[in-house]
């Protein structure tokens, strides 16, 4: 197994896609037949679950590969250099072209349909898109249409990337599973925005970003198939300081402040297939600095600083089939003061988790009950700046906390991870990555999975 890890990475390639494009890079000097039509096709077909009685997990594919008469060739993956024994073929491989059967000499891979061939893209890991849209034109033209972040969702295939801005570094990108970092193009847009304050939200294939320049509230979009900044059409009624979470390709702001500095309890629904906002109906009450996340399909509102000032303990949540607010009192004890930032919130497999500003401490809410229960003291200090600089946020099935940290090497953001379903109650958080030269306040921080 050793051998087939990326050179660039500490996790074992696990996907089939991505277990194909690594054996294209080891073979990349062979010659481009017959072995490489079964390796795509033999992965594809496992997959599926094409082989009656011998559908297999994907732990097991890499044991028993050279096991199978109808692979092509003996596979010895235990071995430093992969073997390629001729053995008799049983199945026969077709010439590119479309699943309608039309041949074409312009495929992605030779004798392959490309339905199939945009499978195996699908299920390779997107870390690996940018490259893949420099082979050629056609390539190019298939990962910036965005069809394959459309069979990846058809597929339930997720891959988690963190995006961040610190006190001293621009928007990065940072990929958990290969532990590398990537820096997005500056955002080309006025100094009272960069210099501003901003909220930030990450929604389909784009992560949007919220702030105000000289002539108002805007709000520009990173777009992740263009891997480009441009503007994004403003809601309804602009606002700052609101709550907000997505889901899939559709997000929801709440509440919040208008140019005027007006309390809202209006709310809008963001679509980035289309790029629309749409008006939804008004929460119960009006907040400010409140947080918001997706839960059992449903969006909470939680915290908050009312029109008056007054703290808020009590959530709402939004049924988006019924279109109605549902009041719940007591959600969160103890509320949010005009100092502190909104909740620091985060929910992992429909379950919600909080970070403490007060007392420095993870917390687990009780649906069946309305109560939070303490389960594990935060990696860094969250009351030193009152919440403010430190980001607390789900990565799949764990939790993230980023902050900063002065020490012999300078100032430095930690990345810390922590898996809250596994058992660890008493294990130690992770160090994901340390970031140099990058400050120690976190500005913003989103997390996309696609």
């Amino acid at each position: 197994m050793e051998e087939l890890q990326d050179s660039n990475s500490k996790s074992l390639v696990a996907l089939p896609g991505s277990l194909v494009l690594h054996l294209f890079r080891l073979f990349g000097q062979q010659d481009q037949s017959s072995w490489q039509k079964y390796i795509l096709a033999y992965f594809l077909l496992v997959r599926n679950e094409y082989f009656s009685g011998e559908s297999k997990r994907h732990s097991d594919v890499f044991c028993d590969i050279s096991e199978l008469d109808v692979f092509p060739y003996a596979i010895d993956l235990d071995s430093e250099e992969l073997e390629l024994n001729e053995q008799k073929p049983i199945l026969k491989a077709q010439s590119g072209g479309d699943s309608s059967g039309n041949r074409s000499n312009d495929c992605y891979f030779p004798g392959l349909h490309d339905d199939l061939s945009q499978d195996c893209l699908a299920w390779s890991s997107r870390s690996d898109y940018p490259s893949l849209s420099c082979l050629n034109k056609r390539f190019n033209l298939l990962i910036n249409s965005g069809y394959l972040y459309k069979l990846r969702r058809k597929y339930g295939i997720v891959e988690h990337w963190v995006y961040l801005a610190c006190s001293l570094m621009p928007w990065e990108a940072f990929d958990p599973n290969r532990k590398r970092w990537m820096r997005l193009p500056r955002m080309p847009c006025d100094e009272c925005f960069s210099c501003a304050d901003k909220e930030s939200l990450a929604v389909g294939t784009q992560l949007l970003v919220f702030g105000r320049e000289y002539t108002g509230l805007a709000i520009w979009m990173y777009n992740l198939l263009a891997r480009s900044w441009s503007r994004c059409t403003p809601m309804n009624l602009p606002r700052c300081l609101f709550a907000s979470g997505s889901s899939g390709e559709i997000a929801i702001v709440a509440g919040g402040c208008d140019k005027n500095g007006q309390v809202l309890r209006s709310a809008e629904l963001y679509n980035s297939e289309n790029g629309c906002w749409e008006t939804i109906p008004d929460m119960n009450l009006a907040r400010r600095l409140s947080s918001g996340f997706f839960m059992d399909g449903k969006f909470y509102v939680i915290g908050g600083v009312s029109s008056q000032r007054d703290s808020l303990t009590c959530g709402e949540e939004y049924n988006l089939e019924t279109r109605t607010w549902r009041r719940i009192l007591d959600m969160y004890p103890g509320g949010t003061s005009a100092s502190q930032s909104p909740p620091l919130v985060a929910v992992v497999n429909n379950q919600l988790y909080a970070a403490d500003q007060s007392t420095n401490v993870v917390k687990k809410y009780d649906k069946a009950n309305n109560t939070w229960n303490i389960l594990k003291p935060l990696p860094v200090r969250a009351d030193s700046s009152n919440g403010w600089g430190l980001a607390f946020k789900a990565c799949g099935d764990r939790l993230l906390v980023i902050g900063g940290h002065r020490g012999p090497r300078g100032e430095v953001i930690l990345l810390h991870s922590w898996c809250p379903e596994g058992g660890e109650d008493g294990a130690d958080w992770e160090v994901l990555s340390v970031k140099e030269r990058a400050g120690v306040f976190v500005y913003n921080c989103a997390i996309m999975g696609c």
